[in-house]
């Protein structure tokens, strides 16, 4: 298969490096030409899972270079998400599918916007995986896994090809029937621990233990599911208990990306996390609490602040 992957992250590198392992023909399409220049160079993933260096990766600033994909996956930060798109267009053939495994629940409507609904499947992962000071992609824990499914709920070929081109790179890939519940659960979860972690500037391991802000992540949740109850999406009574055990699962020293981003001084995603379940919380008058303190807490920090920051940290996705 042929695939593009939009953005030069830990994630796009570390499912990139694994499709193309595979035999599959995988290129990156990044900003600038340093970033194109370091993935050139080789990407290098640490993982107890295994190691792996890949030499002579295909990365491109101008799309056109990559060619027409088959497959066109979306891995940048959600503020670039409409540049990004805009400049792939032009390997967008009529046969082309887009994933975006970017956080957040209004990604897909911007994605469709631009590339057509027709191109676009749903998409989420969970994984936790960042690159360290030397460029080296580190993925922590075993979680590797991609879900995917058409917006109508079909199981149509294409979906159905991309799960066995991941299942082929070593990808735990599945299809999903109802792929806008998918989103909504990595939502919830997502929402809620990026924003409890950059809130405490804690790891997932502190938070969890530590009553106090265990109950505020649990609450957190709780805001986010009634959110999407009321527009009308089936989330269980019983998600915001195993979801807080799954927290139990990941690696405790981890922080959620946008925590990371906030240690580093970076622009954060607070405005499609946090700042999405409040808003869209206030259309059907949804108490949201928790979330509005969070979002207030780390808004003077949405635009970076490049004297704050810590190094890099493990990052749940």
């Amino acid at each position: 298969m042929k695939i593009v992957i939009v953005g030069a992250g830990a994630v796009g590198g570390y499912y990139g490096a694994r499709l193309s392992l595979a035999g599959h023909d995988v290129s990156f399409v990044v900003r600038t030409p340093s970033s194109a220049a370091a993935l050139q160079a080789g990407i290098s993933i640490t993982s107890e899972l295994g190691n792996i260096h890949l030499r002579d990766v295909r990365a491109f600033t101008n799309p056109l270079q990559a060619g027409l994909a088959d497959l066109i996956i979306i891995a940048v930060k959600l503020w670039d998400t409409e540049a990004a798109l805009r400049n792939i267009m032009p390997i967008v053939d009529p046969e082309t599918s887009v994933i975006s495994l970017q956080n957040g629940v209004e990604k897909d409507d911007v994605t469709a916007a631009i590339v057509g609904r027709c191109h676009l499947l749903g998409a989420v992962t969970y994984i936790v995986v960042n690159r360290d000071n030397d460029g080296v992609i580190v993925h922590s824990g075993t979680h590797k896994r991609i879900i995917l499914g058409e917006f109508d709920g079909t199981e149509s070929v294409r979906v159905q090809e991309i799960v066995n081109a991941l299942l082929s790179g070593g990808i735990d890939a599945e299809s999903s029937p109802d792929i806008r519940r998918s989103t909504w659960e990595k939502f919830i979860f997502l929402a809620s621990i990026s924003a409890v972690t950059a809130a405490t500037r804690e790891t997932i391991g502190v938070v969890r233990s530590r009553p106090a802000d265990r109950m505020r992540l649990q609450e957190a949740m709780c805001e986010a599911a009634a959110v999407a109850q009321a527009e009308g999406v089936a989330i269980s009574d019983t998600f915001v208990d195993e979801r807080m055990r799954f927290v139990d699962t990941f690696p405790p020293d981890g922080r959620s990306s946008m925590a990371n981003d906030l240690l580093r001084g970076s622009k954060l995603e607070l405005e499609w996390l946090s700042g999405a379940v409040v808003r869209r919380a206030r259309s059907f008058n949804i108490p949201t609490p928790v979330h509005a303190m969070l979002y207030a807490k780390l808004s003077p920090f949405v635009n970076g602040n490049p004297s704050h920051g810590d190094g890099p940290m493990k990052v749940p996705r």
